[in-house]
């Protein structure tokens, strides 16, 4: 058994177990017992840490969600504005595609309302208007013009990423497939120059 000496240490070693048990078995077989035994750590523990199992797989996707955890240093030079736009979104979809529990917890994150959901969302949301309001202030559009291309644009990453779990093709592009990411890569970079220049 893990003792408190180390809080930041066990902290890390019980969400890790969450991400293997999600990952592994699906978000249904998440729960404090499976996480303690997983993680090698009494229940109580993490209640005293996580308060809940909402809790602990709120503490997850805030430690996982690309959102949450963007940096809002942006190019100071507008020339190097599209290039960042557009990594930007390449790395939602890296990160998306490469990680099945963010996937698995995003759908269980839409089919809950909670205190702890909450926020989650408005800290994504603080966030993105950050981000919205440097962009447009370096490209000169106005702020709800780029809100409403960077929704549509990261609302359909998110849509396409969990959908290509359940389901190959969309449009007919493989989205279970690098080259159809490739493609959709292709069509982001189009939108953002397009509407950026």
């Amino acid at each position: 058994m893990i003792t408190e000496r180390n809080r930041g240490e066990t902290e890390k070693r019980i969400l890790e177990a969450v991400g293997r048990i999600v990952e592994s078995d699906g978000f249904e077989k998440v729960g404090i017992n499976a996480v303690a035994n997983e993680a090698g750590v009494s229940k109580m523990l993490i209640y005293r840490y996580f308060s809940s199992i909402d809790g602990l797989l709120a503490a997850y996707i805030k430690q996982n969600d690309y959102w949450l955890n963007i940096s809002l240093e942006l190019p100071l030079e507008k020339g190097m504005l599209i290039p960042y736009v557009v990594q930007v979104y390449k790395a939602q979809i890296f990160q998306l595609r490469d990680n099945i529990v963010m996937r698995r917890l995003l759908r269980w994150e839409l089919a809950n309302n909670n205190d702890l959901i909450s926020d989650i969302r408005a800290k994504r949301e603080e966030n993105g208007m950050s981000l919205i309001k440097i962009v447009s202030n370096l490209s000169g559009k106005p702020v709800k013009e780029i809100a409403e291309m960077a929704s549509l644009l990261s609302a359909s990453i998110t849509y396409l990423a969990l959908l290509s779990d359940i389901y190959p093709v969309y449009n007919g592009l493989d989205i279970a497939d690098d080259k159809g990411w490739s493609d959709l890569i292709e069509g982001i970079e189009k939108i953002i120059k397009k509407y950026i220049e």
